[in-house]
């Protein structure tokens, strides 16, 4: 029906935070890079909600205002990979020194069409989606301690 999306959206909005919760590990991981990196979200979700959802966990004071983008925002949603390049653009880094979070098909070929790296979130809630593909070099993460040896292998690599 013509307003099926608008009905689904506002049945979203009302329940954002109903069952959304941080996976463990990563309110003390982001505390810890926030002072070395420069952290961003992109999401296809409507950037409205995403900023909620942030404030709701108590993770905004982690991301400035201008690196958090939504679907619904100046780029092509993921798996396009021009909101990542404007992210990298933004913070001043490369393809080389940036390393892209997420748990599915669409974040591992948005960072490979940035050409960033890319570490898989195997537990995410899509990380199913990845079946069947080669993630070739991305690390692929089966906790939250995964993450974090990801990153700090990447930092390694991105700094020699």
């Amino acid at each position: 029906p013509p307003d099926a999306l608008s009905r689904f959206l506002a049945i979203y909005d009302e329940r954002l935070l109903v069952h959304t919760r941080p996976y463990p590990g990563t309110a003390a991981a982001l505390e810890a890079l926030g002072s070395r990196a420069s952290l961003a979200v992109l999401t296809n979700k409507p950037l409205d909600a995403t900023r909620r959802i942030l404030d709701g966990l108590g993770l905004s004071p982690f991301f400035e205002p201008e690196a958090v983008l939504g679907g619904d925002g100046p780029h092509p949603r993921k798996p396009d990979p021009s909101a990542l390049k404007a992210l990298m653009a933004r913070a001043g880094s490369g393809p080389g020194r940036t390393l892209m979070i997420g748990d599915s098909r669409v974040d591992f070929e948005t960072a490979v069409g940035a050409e960033a790296r890319c570490c898989i979130a195997a537990y995410g809630f899509s990380s199913h989606t990845l079946q069947g593909v080669d993630t070739g070099s991305a690390w692929v993460a089966a906790s939250s301690a995964d993450v974090l040896s990801a990153i700090t292998e990447f930092v390694a690599l991105a700094n020699d």
